[in-house]
């Protein structure tokens, strides 16, 4: 009965050393860091219209840069 009550410790010790491991693993190479939430903010239309605008304009420099350096190359 000892035997197996020591076991028992012996490999739930074990399992939580390793539970640790991974865990600390984890935040080591930040494995839960979010740096793009998804959060609701209640800031209205005008910043989901600003939001927008500024996405076009991130495509539109893309777009230039790319069309520059493939003008560049010929």
């Amino acid at each position: 009965m000892t035997n197996i009550l020591m076991m028992m410790i012996f490999v739930s010790i074990l399992a939580f050393f390793l539970i640790l491991a991974a865990l600390l693993w984890g935040i080591k190479t930040k494995q839960f860091d979010d740096d793009y939430k998804f959060i609701i903010l209640n800031d209205g239309e005008d910043a989901l219209n600003d939001a927008i605008k500024l996405e076009k304009r991130k495509k539109e420099a893309l777009a230039k840069k790319k069309e520059f350096k493939n003008s560049e190359e010929k």
